[in-house]
């Protein structure tokens, strides 16, 4: 069938079916037997992936993935076209648990004359959505897209997005989407740093400075689990601690409530310490929610 390619790399128990275009996925989908869990990736997969990928393996009958660098959810002066991609690797990564993998190109999913957005309203415009115009209106498009295609039971995405999590939760709730978003730990490297694909953009010298984000939420919630509630004092004592590398610019670091992510000054459970720093011209965010 055109645009299906099936891969067997002889170490798994499936037989992973790679798919292109979204009339094929339907087919396909329409034969799936009880629950499909779904993940959402832009691909160049890491550990992180995998937990999700492993638990969704666990708790549901069939296994759907998609590997789609989304360009809408890109800034004109992002990383779209140098986002690490690596077709082969994730394949082989995800064959020994799924069943699906979703893999459309831009103009499969955009076609001429697309013009219709999802805005999920003021949870996009603070924090990232501050910091990167447009880029939750990307983020629910796409996956509002995703979730027509491949139609979950139980969708599945990694705290380390917290923001992320909280505009899809949002989108669900108020649009009556009949999927259950499954919110898992952020996975770390072993000196705390939050797996991220563009991790591999650091230099040496960055990514040896880049721990510093886990330990200003480390300290964050030694603060807090000692009694400290107020905001101000905590975000200061953040600020100095990640200043002291010299590598490290701080972007935003934010202590919010967790639902709403509104700025809190007297802090009141649960909060949501969020960050994001740049290394040279990496990005990086991270979060910890204090309960």
């Amino acid at each position: 069938m055109a645009g299906e390619i099936y891969y067997s790399f002889g170490f798994g128990v499936l037989e992973m079916k790679v798919i292109e275009t979204i009339p094929e996925f339907r087919e396909v989908r329409a034969g799936c037997k009880g629950t499909v869990g779904f993940v959402p990736t832009m691909g160049y997969l890491h550990k992180g992936h995998i937990a999700l990928v492993e638990r969704a393996r666990q708790e549901n009958d069939c296994v759907a993935v998609s590997i789609f660098v989304n360009p809408t959810q890109f800034g004109p002066k992002e990383d779209f076209k140098t986002y690490p991609r690596d077709k082969e690797r994730d394949l082989a990564m995800l064959e020994p648990f799924t069943d699906f993998v979703f893999m459309p190109s831009a103009e499969e999913m955009y076609p001429a004359g697309y013009d219709t957005w999802i805005d999920v309203g003021s949870i996009t415009g603070i924090l990232e959505g501050a910091s990167r115009p447009g880029h939750f209106r990307g983020v629910a498009t796409v996956v509002n897209k995703l979730f027509n295609i491949v139609q979950p039971h139980n969708a599945y995405f990694g705290q380390k997005d917290a923001q992320q999590l909280r505009v899809i939760q949002k989108m669900v709730r108020d649009l009556n989407m009949p999927v259950e978003v499954i919110a898992c730990p952020t996975v770390r490297e072993p000196d705390g740093l939050a797996m991220s694909s563009r991790n591999t953009y650091l230099t040496p010298e960055q990514r040896a400075a880049a721990p510093v984000l886990y330990q200003s939420l480390m300290m964050a919630n030694e603060m807090w689990q000692t009694g400290e509630r107020d905001a101000a004092a905590i975000k200061k004592a953040m600020i100095r601690l990640i200043q002291s590398q010299p590598l490290a610019q701080i972007d935003y670091i934010s202590i919010a409530d967790a639902t709403t992510l509104q700025e809190m000054e007297a802090c009141h459970s649960p909060v949501l310490v969020s960050l994001a720093v740049r290394f040279g011209t990496t990005r990086l965010i991270d979060n910890l929610l204090l309960e």
